[in-house]
């Protein structure tokens, strides 16, 4: 197992944080780790669906974000992801409360990986599970990217 460099990690959680979408539907990254990340997302009214539930799109747009960045910490630096195929299971309504999204990296190949992520409550019930396929592709390079510290510390 490579080790992650937590200056490299800090800078990622900034920039996912800071893009525009994460910003339109209000996710945070909380954490990186080796094949692991945690997004959380105070549901709000602008999440809701005209029934009073969070918007199926909303658990979808976690489940992504959450199988990618668990996915991303073990690809090599010099390359990036896309996503070709989500799954989703719908488990429980929410309305109010955190939505904290679990991700776990499965496999790393040489050009698809898999990731999978469950949905919770604050109460640590499930809401959703989910899994995504990815791409790892040569050329796909985070947008604006200035100088960053090296991605693994070995």
């Amino acid at each position: 197992m490579r080790k992650l460099n937590p200056d490299y990690v800090e800078i990622a959680k900034r920039y996912a944080n800071t893009c525009p979408y994460f910003e339109l539907i209000s996710m945070e990254l909380k954490e990186i780790r080796w094949g692991e990340c945690r997004i959380e997302l105070a549901v709000a009214e602008k999440h809701l669906q005209p029934f009073g539930n969070v918007h199926g799109g909303v658990f979808s747009s976690l489940v992504d974000a959450t199988t990618f960045w668990a996915v991303f910490s073990q690809i090599e630096e010099d390359v990036g992801m896309t996503t070709v195929e989500l799954k989703l299971n719908y488990l429980a309504p929410v309305s109010t409360g955190r939505m904290i999204g679990k991700g776990k990296s499965i496999r790393v190949g040489k050009t698809l990986c898999l990731g999978e992520a469950t949905i919770e409550d604050e109460k640590g019930d499930i809401l959703a599970h989910g899994t995504s396929t990815m791409m790892i592709l040569k050329n796909l390079k985070f947008q604006g990217k200035e100088k960053w510290p090296p991605k693994f510390l070995d």
